[in-house]
């Protein structure tokens, strides 16, 4: 069968948007001469829609979309996800589906089996889940219509399933000739080679060819990759679809697979995901340009780069605030990397301000000597300024702490915490190096220089909030931090566990009382985009008023 997947960048809301989009996609899959043209999950709601399914003009809005898609159909069919009705009570009044629109009607609707409800997702808080799932028929063809989580639990590929029903094998048991999944699978670092194994292994085990639409783009927290794929009835690879922006292939089921799957470096699609995510998040919430403050340190120097990656030079704007603390060095890596990445550079000092407050504060902080308080005055300040910039200009504020300073709270609220994206809140340390060394030798490879000062990559890190100070003064090294934070956070270990695999006693159980310790810093923190299979965030809810505690 000549199918033509469509994998698009739907706007959650944008429910015009996105039917346009979908018409676009369809005409072109309709002069490619395909017999039927496939786009993504909920791709006239975007995804996820979350809340905004409880507006029933929204729901209402979305429905009308359909039938004028449908409308607009011809002999070539349309596959679109869509927020439909479910009439079955006692259950819940929406449902997760998909419709098969052709000659100027809908043709046929099936709706999502399995209803994710764990890490970023809850479905099964809005739609009520398909009890069965029978084949449609469409130009002599059984089509088994699958929506994302339907293909996720195959027996002989998961050792440990979450539900009972296998849709995609059931669908193959009662006909079904071709699986189409329409999917909104977001991305982590591993999941597209963990697809592509599972997708490929199903179509063996059912013999039926495999098509796989995502979606692409960022939405909030998540960003999707898209690298749709497409399997024969052997698991033969038959097209694999670009990842990280929008796509669009023609293949026929039929034909022997002799596509080379893509493998992606680590540290390349991270900074690809971090890009994707950053552009439709300033873009989708009305913003065009973006600032940030610059440190001259490792962290400031990334996001730099990946705002200029994603929003252009000229859209960027990076702001020194040096303190007393602050060395010439610092200041002068901030400077070049702001004239490497061609953007905007102002200094703004924050000593004087500083001083100013600590005077307002003399009488009623008498007798206490300086701590921690002064060194959060002088970071809050820095938010202030940069917020003021934020303000004045209209552009986003990126923050810059990553994944190992939120997770032990080493950032400061109304400070460094101050914000509307944080870019790198998931990517830990050790990594944000890793992804600054390949932005340097990318940047090699394409301008015959560095990006990133090399001094940002090689001193030890510091806030330049008190004298001599470096990150070390208050965590263990961040190779230590980051093997105990994969573990306790990510792989949701015992600090128990963690000792007995050989990690440091001590340094465990620090890390951990941090950790556990600082999740009211983390609520109330800014977005961060998601790149790790466990988040801080929407995918991680731990109460911050409890008393459990691992040590």
């Amino acid at each position: 069968m000549r199918i033509a997947v469509a994998q698009l960048n739907t706007t959650v809301g944008d429910v015009a948007g996105n039917e346009a989009k979908i018409l676009a996609a369809y005409q072109r899959g309709v002069a490619a001469a395909a017999e039927l043209v496939v786009v993504p999950e909920l791709a006239l709601t975007g995804y996820p829609p979350r809340d905004l399914l409880s507006k029933r003009a929204f729901v209402a809005a979305n429905l009308a979309a359909l039938e004028r898609l449908a409308a607009a159909t011809g002999d070539v069919g349309l596959v679109v996800g869509f927020v439909g009705e479910s009439d079955r009570r006692p259950g819940r009044e929406l449902t997760n589906s998909a419709a098969l629109l052709a000659q100027g009607k809908v043709v046929a609707v099936r709706h999502k089996t399995l209803l994710p409800t764990y890490d970023v997702f809850d479905e099964d808080r809005y739609f009520e889940p398909a009890t069965e799932n029978l084949p449609v028929e469409f130009r002599g063809r059984k089509l088994g219509l699958t929506i994302c989580e339907d293909v996720w639990n195959d027996e002989d590929f998961w050792s440990q399933r979450r539900y009972r029903p296998n849709p995609a094998v059931e669908l193959a048991r009662a006909g079904a000739e071709v699986i189409l999944n329409l999917s909104a699978s977001p991305w982590h670092v591993g999941k597209d080679r963990t697809r592509h194994a599972m997708l490929a292994s199903l179509a063996v085990k059912i013999g039926r060819p495999v098509v796989y639409c995502n979606l692409v783009g960022g939405n909030d927290e998540l960003v999707f990759d898209g690298q749709s794929l497409v399997f024969n009835a052997t698991g033969g690879l038959v097209a694999q679809a670009e990842a990280f922006r929008e796509d669009f292939r023609v293949v026929d089921t039929d034909v022997s697979g002799g596509a080379t799957p893509r493998e992606l470096v680590v540290e390349q699609a991270i900074h690809d995901a971090l890009v994707l995510g950053t552009r439709d998040y300033l873009h989708k919430c009305g913003f065009r340009s973006a600032v940030l403050g610059l440190s001259g340190g490792i962290d400031s120097a990334v996001v730099a780069a990946l705002a200029v990656a994603a929003l252009g030079r000229e859209n960027v704007r990076g702001l020194a605030l040096p303190s007393e603390f602050s060395s010439e060095g610092s200041l002068s890596d901030a400077r070049q990397l702001a004239e490497n990445l061609g953007i905007a550079f102002d200094v703004v000092p924050i000593q004087p301000p500083f001083l100013a407050v600590k005077g307002q504060l003399q009488g009623v902080f008498a007798g206490r000597a300086e701590d921690v308080t002064e060194e959060n005055i002088q970071a809050r300040l820095r938010g202030v300024i940069l917020m003021a910039m934020s303000n004045k200009f209209g552009s986003l504020l990126l923050t810059t702490g990553n994944k190992s300073e939120l997770a032990v709270g080493y950032c400061t609220l109304y400070g460094d915490m101050c914000g509307g994206l944080a870019v790198i809140s998931d990517v830990p340390k050790t990594m944000v190096y890793r992804v600054a060394r390949w932005l340097n030798a990318d940047a090699r490879r394409r301008l015959g220089h560095d990006l990133i000062p090399e001094p940002s990559i090689t001193k030890a890190p510091s806030a330049e909030l008190r004298p001599n100070q470096t990150d070390q003064d208050s965590l263990p090294p961040y190779e230590v931090l980051d093997a105990i934070l994969e573990g306790y956070v990510v792989e949701a270990k015992s600090a128990a566990q963690l000792v007995a695999e050989g990690h440091p006693e001590a340094a465990v159980k620090r890390v951990v009382k941090l950790i556990d310790g600082a999740e009211y810093k983390r609520r109330q923190a800014a977005p961060g985009l998601k790149v790790t299979t466990k988040a801080f965030g929407v995918g991680r809810r731990f109460p911050i008023a409890q008393r459990w505690r691992e040590v």
